[in-house]
């Protein structure tokens, strides 16, 4: 099959992306995720929130809201429509029609997309992640060297550019959802992972 199929799965992968994880994760322990902490919905909120553990369950099930449209994408269709369906994951998780278009900031759902199709950059972008939250204490920080790290990933592994542009667009909507965190950042007031 052609794109086509991929423009006839968008709208449900849009909806697979607004999938409220870390709400449903957090109300399950008794608290609002978006009255807590930086007060968005994602598995670094909830990690600070209620703990470790909790956040990597809700990065896993965010996760799949980006792997799950990668890997349909490649069986029924291209790379290009899964790169469609991803992006459409991203968009509902980032905006979801269903919280009015308030949603997380994408870093677990493009990773999991990033683990389907290109499982090497992933396993390095975890490194990334990993080392730059630690050293730092900030997991903005390490989600935005994530964002840089990912078309560069792409290119070290020599894919069609068309792919590194559309890695980049992926990479440019998380770090345009971390403009805020930037900002703390700059002026030193950013929230400790």
């Amino acid at each position: 099959m052609a794109i086509p199929a991929a423009l006839i799965l968008l709208p449900a992968a849009y909806l697979l992306g607004t999938f409220p994880s870390a709400g449903i994760v957090a109300r399950s322990r008794g608290i609002d995720i978006t009255t807590v902490g930086s007060k968005n919905p994602g598995a670094s909120n909830v990690a600070r929130a209620l703990g470790t553990s909790w956040g990597v369950l809700v990065f896993l099930l965010d996760g799949l809201k980006g792997a799950v449209p990668a890997a349909a994408g490649v069986a029924l269709d291209t790379r290009p429509g899964a790169y469609l369906l991803v992006g459409a994951a991203v968009l509902g998780h980032m905006f979801p029609v269903t919280r009015r278009f308030r949603g997380g900031k994408g870093v677990a759902t493009m990773g999991g997309a990033v683990a389907v199709l290109h499982p090497l950059v992933f396993a390095a972008l975890l490194v990334v992640w990993l080392v730059v939250r630690k050293l730092s204490d900030k997991a903005s920080l390490a989600s935005i060297a994530i964002a840089i790290g990912l078309p560069l990933g792409i290119v070290i592994e020599r894919s069609p550019g068309w792919e590194v542009v559309a890695s980049g667009a992926l990479a440019l909507l998380v770090m345009l959802r971390h403009t805020d965190n930037i900002r703390r950042l700059a002026s030193r007031t950013e929230l400790r992972a």
